[in-house]
């Protein structure tokens, strides 16, 4: 069984997986926009437009869901002492 220690240390580990992802995904959404609007618009045959709001809520999802699985369970720990 693991010990609320060892599950605050993981999930600390996570988060800062996490942070890492998103600031990398940002960026590459931000920086080769058109490329990745080229090949996914080939790819699945989606729109300019349709792909920059896929990109968008992508992002926003993912940071939402590691908000309340991962960095509010890591702080509630913190907050608790372990």
């Amino acid at each position: 069984m693991i010990s609320l220690v060892q599950l605050t240390e993981v999930l600390g580990w996570i988060s800062i997986i996490n942070i890492v992802f998103l600031v990398v995904a940002s960026l590459l959404v931000i920086t080769m926009k058109s490329f990745l609007i080229s090949i996914h618009g080939k790819m699945f045959d989606i729109s300019e437009k349709d792909l920059t709001l896929i990109y968008f809520k992508y992002i926003a999802q993912h940071k939402a869901l590691s908000f309340v699985f991962i960095f509010s369970p890591y702080i509630a720990l913190k907050i608790l002492g372990y």
